[in-house]
């Protein structure tokens, strides 16, 4: 009988081979009492263990290939960075000798404190950011309780062809793991938007995470299938279902074959509009991988990062070298910055923290109203975007804004910098456009009033449809809720898209939305006509985009956006997509 495992795919393809189980086992701590005489040897022993997991590192990334892309070994230098943070390595030293405890215990103490501060966070790709101090804190766990990884590390012939099954996997182990050839992997842990899964993507390796267990029928050897693009690993599958998904695979390997065909082409619709397609980005890798899907340009360059795993915040002159070398790789490209969407944990060196303890950090103090409640931490970024915008086609946006108060203060702000810089003799563009994000339904609803005064607006429907629908879009027992085909979702933006019409200014949209082939032809009847999605969706979208002639399913759209009931949504949908 067939055995269905579910997770998240976190990239497209099919992957058929034998089960390699990466055993690591579990790592636990217990808190042990120092004497005094030897704590200094505890916080010696500690520093050596940071050390061996630096060098560790170090020999895996010298073990890839030169000609391996740099963005892949960025993963491996990010943990080597963080090794040398001090939040995650001189403050164990301090617990060590304030409470005479053993350095596993103060890691861990650490890592608690660490991990409480991601968890608080609203936004969901920067609290996945924990699974990278899991991965370092545990490196260096195994390296104080005596687990020597590299014992542990199979050959590489073992592993050619096969499909590894895994707790967890660090991206270091990810990108070695490729490199020694193999197939694709599944993992009980992890999340779509971790280091891990963004480099499964960026290497096209099938991979599902968060299956959560994998039973132990699944034997080391016995062959199985990963459909990444279902979520789903099959074991002791019958000659048929083996047969079939050979045939898909060689489907799939045709389809993105042809996919990469497409590069060079514009994305034109068969009655002759031309649409921008454009690409989401934050770190370096994605921004090379929109260089190489040949998007337009940058439509969202989120900048939290910057911000994050730190005790401190970056100054004026370190965010603006950031902008400077995104704006040299993308080689003359429009890039759109947007201004930082930080939750309302506010965990970034900004201010002291806050005694005050958000109930709902969602609808607390996140975004521009961080920004304009902490002008020091928002005015050295505006200064650094403007002054990007001196080297290169620039534009910086707005998140959530909701109100034309808030507006106001922002435009001001942006003017009392624009002068700043000029009495400084610094230069910047002072046409540079400033655009706003629509993500709250009250901006939706105002979206006349927001575009007769923004030089561009770009859809965030992530955020639009959790707030709309009043679900929390990480929350398991309430994403069954969030649907993107709501009748108030696809008004909200129905009206959206037409206020930037009335007003002859641009509208994208830039959330997962705009990424879903699914979508495409369904935005494109209601005259979206700038899309920013991930770079590995960006190819999909304009083969979709050279497959419509919008002309013909206008008024189907019309109908979709007129009905109320979710099965007729969907069925016209379908509808749509078979034109």
């Amino acid at each position: 009988m067939t055995i269905t495992i579910y997770g998240s795919g976190v990239s497209r393809g099919i992957a058929i081979g034998k089960v390699y189980r990466l055993e690591r086992g579990e790592v636990e701590v217990y808190e042990a009492a120092i004497p005094r005489h030897l704590v200094e040897d505890e916080v010696a022993r500690f520093q050596r263990a940071v050390e061996i997991a630096r060098q560790q590192l170090r020999s895996i990334r010298d073990s890839i290939p030169g000609s391996t892309p740099v963005d892949i070994t960025d993963f491996i230098d990010t943990h080597l960075l963080m090794l040398d943070d001090s939040l995650l390595t001189a403050a164990p030293v301090e617990l060590i000798r304030q409470r005479q405890c053993n350095a596993e215990w103060a890691l861990k103490a650490q890592r608690d404190a660490l991990a409480q501060v991601f968890d608080e966070m609203d936004d969901p790709y920067l609290r996945t950011r924990k699974d990278d101090i899991d991965h370092v804190v545990t490196r260096i766990q195994r390296i104080l309780l005596g687990l020597d990884a590299s014992s542990e590390e199979p050959a590489a012939e073992q592993l050619r062809g096969t499909i590894v099954l895994a707790h967890d996997l660090t991206p270091a182990e990810t990108a070695l793991l490729h490199h020694q050839g193999i197939a694709g992997f599944a993992t009980e842990s992890g999340g779509p938007l971790s280091h891990t899964s963004i480099l499964a993507r960026s290497l096209g390796m099938p991979a599902i995470v968060g299956t959560h267990l994998i039973p132990q029928q699944i034997r080391d050897g016995s062959t199985v299938i990963l459909d990444a693009g279902h979520g789903m690993l099959l074991a002791d599958v019958d000659d048929a279902t083996l047969k079939d998904y050979r045939r898909r695979r060689r489907k799939e390997q045709k389809r993105r074959s042809e996919l990469n065909r497409l590069k060079d082409q514009p994305a034109v619709t068969l009655d002759g509009i031309g649409i921008r397609l454009l690409a989401n980005v934050e770190l370096r890798e994605d921004v090379l991988a929109a260089r190489r899907a040949a998007a337009d340009g940058i439509g969202l360059y989120r900048t939290e990062f910057l911000f994050m795993n730190r005790s401190d915040i970056p100054d004026e002159e370190e965010q603006l070298k950031q902008y400077l070398s995104v704006m040299k790789t993308l080689k003359g490209l429009p890039i759109t910055i947007r201004t930082l969407d930080l939750g309302s944990d506010k965990e970034c060196g900004a201010e002291p923290a806050s005694e005050h303890i958000a109930p709902n950090p969602a609808l607390g103090l996140r975004a521009i109203r961080l920004c304009l409640k902490y002008a020091d931490l928002f005015r050295p970024q505006l200064r650094a975007i403007l002054r990007a915008s001196a080297r290169g086609p620039v534009r910086l946006m707005i998140p959530m804004l909701s109100s034309a108060r808030e507006l106001n203060e922002v435009l001001t702000l942006i003017e009392d910098v624009r002068q700043e810089l000029a009495r400084d003799g610094l230069a910047f563009d002072p046409d540079m456009p400033v655009g706003g994000m629509i993500e709250v339904p009250a901006a939706a609803l105002s979206a006349g009033l927001f575009a007769k005064r923004l030089d561009f607006l770009s859809i965030g429907t992530n955020d639009l449809i959790q707030y709309t629908l009043a679900i929390d879009r990480v929350d398991d027992e309430v994403t069954y809720l969030y649907d993107p085909l709501h009748p108030a979702v696809l008004r909200l933006i129905k009206m959206v898209i037409d206020a930037g019409r009335q007003q002859q200014v641009p509208v994208a949209m830039c959330g997962e939305m705009a990424g879903d082939p699914v979508y495409t032809r369904l935005l494109l009847g209601m005259g979206l006509t700038d899309f920013s999605v991930h770079p590995t969706s960006l190819l999909e979208v304009k083969a979709t985009i050279q497959h419509s002639r919008v002309s013909d399913f206008r008024d189907l759209v019309d109908d979709i956006l007129a009905e109320d009931d979710p099965e007729a949504i969907a069925s016209l949908l379908s509808r749509l997509n078979q034109i």
